[in-house]
């Protein structure tokens, strides 16, 4: 006859491999957790330092050394650095509420309006370049003695609204840096590193928007195909909370 085995031993040997299991698992963790807590801790150095430099630049109003052609239709030469402001986006991911996104808009400024006169037949072709640009204008047209349509005319407010965003990927480790009317009218996506997003880089981004050097397009290649449609980082809810910038205004 079998000896009885002791009560709770079948327990407490399941109880030990559980705890062993748990303790790889959470050593497993620990490096994601402090990764994401180290991309989140960048970025949100990264928006505090922007936002002082806007702050300055807003006093300034410093002269930016770029020239935004649209086509033989205008150029916008030397604007000037008016306003801008940042917001910035969280999310909650693997237990922790990381950032989500950083958006910086500004815009440049001339004083005079800009009028384009064209023939008639040009007109719609101007209009839709116009809009393009995301440029703010009014629209007349001008009749001869017979009220017939001779030409159209459009008044342009040089006003250039430009926007630098950051968008992490926390399963890669990669901050992706969109640029739009940042130099020209166009967009450019750059892929860097997340440990590459200190203050060196913000100072190339600063320099580069200024029209001062164009090193930070030499930081990072060029964002793949499809950029800005990032796969799922770490499942979570699809909860996000949205914080403009931190200065009083």
């Amino acid at each position: 006859m079998n000896s009885p085995k002791p009560s709770g031993s079948l327990l407490d040997t399941l109880r030990a491999q559980s705890d062993a299991v748990r303790g790889q698992d959470s050593a497993a963790r620990r490096p994601v957790e402090e990764a994401l807590r180290d991309i989140d801790r960048r970025l949100w150095r990264a928006f505090k330092w922007l936002d002082e430099v806007v702050s300055h630049l807003e006093v300034i109003k410093p002269i930016v050394a770029h020239e935004y052609r649209l086509g033989e239709i205008l150029t916008i030469a030397s604007p000037k650095f008016e306003n801008g402001f940042l917001s910035y986006r969280r999310r909650p991911m693997a237990g922790q509420e990381v950032i989500d996104q950083i958006e910086l808009f500004y815009r440049l400024v001339q004083e005079k309006p800009i009028t384009i006169k064209v023939p008639p037949a040009a007109g719609n072709d101007v209009e839709a370049k116009l809009r393009g640009s995301a440029l703010q204008f009014q629209y007349r047209t001008e009749m001869d003695e017979e009220r017939t349509h001779r030409y159209s005319l459009f008044v342009v407010q040089p006003a250039v609204t430009a926007m630098v965003r950051f968008l992490p990927d926390y399963r890669r480790q990669i901050v992706e840096v969109m640029l739009r009317n940042v130099d020209r009218f166009e967009s450019v996506a750059l892929e860097f590193p997340a440990a590459a997003i200190d203050e060196a880089a913000l100072e190339d981004l600063i320099r580069f928007i200024l029209g001062e050097a164009n090193t930070f397009l030499r930081r990072a290649p060029l964002a793949g195909v499809g950029a800005g449609r990032r796969p799922a980082d770490i499942k979570g809810p699809e909860v996000y909370r949205v914080e403009k910038t931190v200065r009083p205004r």
